[in-house]
C-alpha cells in the first residue's frame, strides 16, 4: 500500500471525517423517557433502524431519520414526536471534524486529489466539508447518486462521475457494514479502515487501519 499511489483518495464523511452524533442527539431528546440502561439499547436500535431505511430506494434523508426514531420509539415503547425527527435533521450540518482531520487532510491534498463519498442531502453536505478545513476534488451525496451506501449504485456513481477504475481509488471509511465490504465487493482492492471505535476489526476485507486521518499520509507513502 505504501507504494501505491492512487487517482484519487475517497472518503465516506460522516463517522470517518466528520463526527457523527446521531447516538448523542437521540440521548439528548430522549433522556427524560429513558433511562441509562435503556437507552444503550435505544441508541442500537436507532443505528439499526436507518441502516435498513436506506437499503431500498432512494428517499431524502430527512424521512430516513424519520422513519428510524419513529420506529425505534415503537419497539421501545417510548412515545413518538414529528418535531424531534426533525431536530436530528437539522444538527446534522452543525456538526465538525474528528479533532485528527484537518491536519491529517491538509498533509494528502497537497499530493493527491480528494474526494467525498456520502449518504447526504446536498442542503446538508457543504456545511459539514466546510468545516473539514481542506480542499476536495468532488463530494457527491446519495441525493446526487440516488442510492445510499452500502448499495453499489452509490460507489458506481461516484466511479463514473470521476472516469475512474476500481483499481484507480484508495476508499478511506471507517464503516465495514457502510462502507469497506461494498468496497471489496465492487473490487476496490485499496481500503483504508479508520478505527473509530464503533464496528470491530474485519481482516477479511483487506485493508490497512488507521487510528485517524493523521496516519493517511504514511499509508499512502508521504
Amino acid at each position: 500500500m505504501t507504494q501505491f499511489r492512487p487517482k484519487y483518495i475517497t472518503f465516506d464523511c460522516y463517522g470517518t471525517l466528520t463526527n457523527f452524533q446521531m447516538a448523542e442527539a437521540a440521548r439528548e431528546l430522549y433522556c427524560d423517557e429513558v433511562d441509562e440502561e435503556r437507552m444503550q439499547q435505544f441508541v442500537k436500535d436507532f443505528a439499526a433502524y436507518r441502516l435498513d431505511e436506506i437499503l431500498g430506494e432512494w428517499k431524502p434523508y430527512s424521512e430516513v431519520v424519520h422513519n428510524a426514531i419513529e420506529r425505534t420509539c415503537k419497539k421501545n415503547r417510548v412515545r413518538f414526536h414529528e418535531e424531534d425527527a426533525r431536530k436530528v435533521y437539522e444538527k446534522v450540518p452543525t456538526w465538525g471534524p474528528h479533532p485528527d482531520v484537518p491536519a491529517g487532510l491538509a498533509k494528502v491534498a497537497k499530493e493527491i486529489p480528494l474526494v467525498i463519498l456520502s449518504n447526504a442531502m446536498n442542503e446538508q453536505i457543504h456545511s459539514n466539508v466546510e468545516k473539514l478545513g481542506a480542499p476536495f476534488h468532488a463530494v457527491y451525496t446519495a441525493q446526487q447518486a440516488q442510492a445510499y451506501k452500502p448499495r453499489f449504485r452509490a460507489f458506481e456513481y461516484m466511479l463514473d462521475q470521476l472516469n475512474a477504475n476500481p483499481e484507480d481509488i484508495l476508499h478511506v471509511s471507517s464503516s465495514f457494514r457502510y462502507d469497506l465490504m461494498s468496497a471489496h465487493d465492487l473490487g476496490i482492492k485499496n481500503k483504508i479502515w479508520v478505527n473509530r471505535g464503533h464496528e470491530p476489526a474485519n481482516p477479511y476485507y483487506g485493508y490497512i487501519e488507521i487510528k485517524g486521518i493523521s496516519g493517511l499520509a504514511g499509508a499512502v507513502g508521504l
